[in-house]
């Protein structure tokens, strides 16, 4: 399959408001700018404070047991300030910190202007983590809220050496994926650079500092006694037909799993975002539909919901998409609380929808889950893997709708010429 030889013009059935909710964020950006500068320093100092008793585990830990009903019931304030949170414990401490990512929603239609507003790089599997140097160590955590590793590094005041360039006051925050094979922090993202905070910056510019920043620190280097990890930069292509390309076949020094797109005048914005997308099929990812706890595809899709005061199941979106309710007395019965987070299975009847709008849900109850999970899905990924079964978003309908807009903007331009 070349690039070229699709040229079919793109139309899907709407079953979401994801475009205008792209507009509506980078309107909402512009005017709601906020103390970044100080956001970002308060972040760093309480990342690396808020340390575990076991610095460094091989991996992301599973608990069987369910919290309690009084800890789960007790919600975290979306607004809480980064200072109050490193009061926060355990469960608490991993739920706000897991609000601080920038999170992708997953691509239900093909943006506007795919090929002049976004980039695109090929994701590598992994665990998504915030990476903060500060003081003198590095500290990852994970897209949970968990330590993940804590390490010296050769990011700035990322290790205790002789030679440490920087003032004290000089910290890092890097959105980064951790790959297991070559034990390796691959960067999709920087937040912070030398205590100058990027949360206001576009992608474009934050892209080109991600690229021109880290390797004069050295942090690409291969690991040594004061830099435990390598870091590297994943190429980012413009997402014309070749790049998407590139970014889809081309050979990576890393395992793929998906595709992430990133409208070029998004700022970093913490939580579900509609500028930053997710995109995957069976042959750029091992893992397109969600298994079980067991690795396998369940016959029915499964969604995890979370319960509301008034009985509501809803998605982790602010708003909050509300996909059912259960009454009084089951809730009671089951030994149910606000903030539980739930697992359905979509049954028969499926997802219903009226212009772009969930209308209805035929959800059947299958218990909690466990809780080191710390959201509800996104309707977004609902809606993706809803569409993988039934209608998938193929990589032919994203070089299609390229094509039709590139054809679209050069019979424009014939037009203004003849005129």
């Amino acid at each position: 399959m070349a690039p070229h030889e699709v040229r079919r013009p793109f139309k899907r059935p709407a079953i979401s408001d994801q475009q205008k909710r792209r507009e509506l964020s980078l309107l909402r950006q512009a005017q709601n700018r906020r103390d970044a500068q100080h956001h970002a320093r308060c972040l760093a100092s309480t990342v690396v404070s808020l340390q575990a008793p076991n610095p460094e585990p091989i991996s992301e830990p599973e608990i069987a047991d369910e919290p309690s009903v009084e800890s789960e019931s007790q919600s975290i304030p979306r607004d809480i300030d980064v200072r109050q949170a490193s009061k926060l414990k355990g469960y608490e401490a991993r739920r706000w910190f897991a609000r601080q990512l920038m999170l992708p929603e997953w691509m239900i239609d093909v943006p506007d202007r795919l090929s002049h507003d976004w980039y695109v790089l090929a994701r590598p599997t992994g665990k998504r983590c915030f990476v903060v140097s500060s003081d003198g160590t590095t500290v990852s955590r994970l897209r949970n809220g968990s330590v993940l590793h804590h390490f010296p590094s050769a990011l700035p005041n990322g290790a205790r050496t002789r030679d440490i360039s920087g003032s004290a006051q000089s910290y890092c925050i890097l959105d980064c994926i951790f790959h297991e094979l070559d034990q390796t922090y691959y960067v999709i993202d920087m937040v912070c650079w030398r205590g100058y905070s990027l949360y206001d910056c576009t992608a474009e510019f934050r892209f080109f500092w991600v690229n021109s920043k880290l390797a004069e620190t050295g942090a690409c280097d291969p690991p040594s006694p004061y830099h435990r990890y390598r870091f590297s930069v994943v190429p980012i292509y413009n997402c014309d037909q070749n790049g998407l390309y590139t970014a889809y076949t081309g050979a990576a020094p890393y395992v793929k799993d998906g595709l992430l797109f990133y409208n070029r005048h998004a700022h970093y914005q913490t939580g579900n975002t509609p500028l930053t997308l997710v995109w995957k099929d069976e042959n750029c990812s091992q893992y397109v539909i969600d298994t079980d706890s067991k690795g396998q595809v369940p016959s029915q899709q499964q969604v995890v919901l979370e319960l509301q005061d008034d009985g509501n199941l809803t998605t982790s979106d602010d708003p909050p998409v509300v996909f059912g309710s259960l009454d009084g007395d089951f809730i009671q019965k089951s030994g149910l609380c606000s903030g539980n987070l739930l697992r359905f299975a979509v049954s028969d009847g499926g997802l219903s929808f009226v212009d772009g709008k969930l209308e209805r849900a035929d959800l059947h109850y299958l218990g909690k889950v466990n809780r080191a999970r710390a959201f509800a899905d996104s309707y977004s990924k609902v809606m993706f893997q809803y569409s993988v079964r039934h209608s998938p978003l193929s990589i032919d309908d994203l070089l299609a709708s390229i094509t039709s807009t590139n054809d679209q903007e050069k019979e424009a331009c014939d037009v203004e010429m003849a005129g």
